[in-house]
């Protein structure tokens, strides 16, 4: 008698529902904060930016840990689904071209001899062989 696959058992994880829970639920106060300071006569219309953005976090927060329980699950979706996108590539024309040695827009660094660079350095030399002798 062969035995059935047993079905891929579901991994509740308490303190990691509770993180959401309670990560979701700052965000969702910290909204309901800035909605608050936006109203008052010393509110901006920075306040109500963050008014709207908290929540977007907070459904950030659930999306991402739906996400992650979707992807334990099932791991081979994962390799699958990446190799069905296959690589993506930058569309040819978006990045800047890269500077080639030949290319003549390139400016010609001359090394040219400085001399008060040249008596600065041996001036340093001096000073630092006067410390080690000292």
């Amino acid at each position: 008698m062969t035995e059935a696959p047993s079905p891929v058992q579901k991994r509740h994880r308490p303190a990691l529902i509770a993180l959401v829970v309670v990560a979701a639920g700052a965000c969702l106060a910290l909204a309901w904060w800035q909605w608050g300071r936006f109203e008052s006569s010393s509110g901006t219309f920075q306040n109500l930016g963050y008014a709207l953005q908290w929540p977007a976090f907070a459904i950030a927060v659930v999306y991402a840990y739906r996400r992650f329980v979707l992807m334990e699950a099932d791991p081979d979706a994962i390799v699958e689904e990446s190799a069905r996108r296959g690589p993506t590539e930058i569309p040819e024309g978006v990045l800047p071209d890269r500077p080639r040695a030949d290319d003549p827009h390139i400016a010609l660094i001359k090394a040219e001899s400085d001399d008060e660079l040249a008596d600065y350095n041996r001036y340093l030399t001096e000073l630092n062989d006067r410390r080690d002798d000292a």
